[in-house]
């Protein structure tokens, strides 16, 4: 029998079967990251399967930011899932401009050193001048974190006389670091590409919840920051709603971009535990 752990439950697993070590208690809340990045594509979550979900994800994406181009494509390996369910949606063909060498290198974003992170990512991600040239792409990729690397993507293409440069990002933007799982070895915020960008915007301290609302001045003041530090000619995020729609469960956990935890009904990015309704790091929903 196959079956999804319950919250907090520990079980152990012998040669002659299974046993509940620890009983499941309380709500169960889910990190929508696993779907949208961590997730390995063939696992399922509470039935849910991880490919089928960035699908999705990419088809929100087409529906609510489209654009004009010829090839749609997803960055090796956790924007193609998501860039396949863009293309879909849109009828716009797939295509592969860069085609991922893995043997040697380690995952990208994990070093501290901008400097290994550039270089990883340079070595693993080979170019196909022939797709490239003269075309408009729009890329879909995961997540932003720093954004360094996506932005030394986007030059290679434009020095590969790309016309145009896209990006569909599968998730709102990154606003609040994980307590649990760290988007890489540095804890520090400021890792944050949206981060940067607030703080440059405020001109110190940033009020972070003000920028969450996709349909508010700030949000578009900090997207169109972004664009141009990626130098690319249009870039949307997802919004929370379409992600959640995505992804078919309700209570998962959207710290990383709401600021608020799921698992604890009240609690916020301001560290309130019962704030409720007045609190400005609370989501109405």
């Amino acid at each position: 029998t196959i079956r999804d752990l319950g919250p907090g439950e520990v079980a152990k697993i012998t040669a002659t079967g299974m046993e509940t070590v620890v009983e499941p208690s309380g709500t169960a809340s889910l990190c929508a990251f696993l779907y949208v990045y961590y997730g390995y594509p063939a696992s399922s979550y509470q039935g849910h399967n991880v490919e089928q979900v960035r699908y999705r994800c990419g088809e929100q994406l087409a529906k609510a930011n489209p654009v004009e181009a010829d090839i749609v494509a997803g960055i090796p390996d956790s924007g193609v899932a998501h860039a396949l369910g863009f293309a879909h949606a849109s009828g716009i063909r797939y295509g592969r401009p860069f085609v991922k060498y893995t043997p040697t290198w380690p995952r990208s974003f994990m070093p501290t050193s901008q400097a290994e992170r550039s270089m990883i990512a340079e070595m693993k991600l080979i170019p196909i001048p022939f797709i490239i040239q003269g075309q408009r792409i729009v890329f879909c990729d995961d997540s932003i974190v720093r954004g360094t690397q996506l932005r030394n993507q986007a030059s290679r293409m434009r020095d590969l006389k790309a016309s145009e440069v896209h990006i569909r990002i599968a998730c709102p933007p990154l606003l609040y670091p994980c307590n649990f799982i760290g988007f890489s070895r540095s804890r520090n915020v400021m890792d944050l590409v949206t981060r940067r960008v607030i703080r440059d915007l405020e001109g110190g301290q940033a009020p972070v919840h003000l920028y969450r609302d996709p349909d508010g001045d700030r949000y578009k003041a900090m997207v169109e920051r972004i664009r141009d530090f990626l130098r690319i000619d249009s870039l949307a995020f997802q919004r929370i709603e379409d992600l959640k729609k995505a992804i078919g469960l309700k209570g998962v956990c959207t710290y990383c971009w709401t600021g608020e935890d799921s698992a604890m009904p009240g609690s916020c990015s301001h560290g309130c535990t019962s704030c409720g309704q007045t609190c400005p790091s609370r989501i109405h929903e």
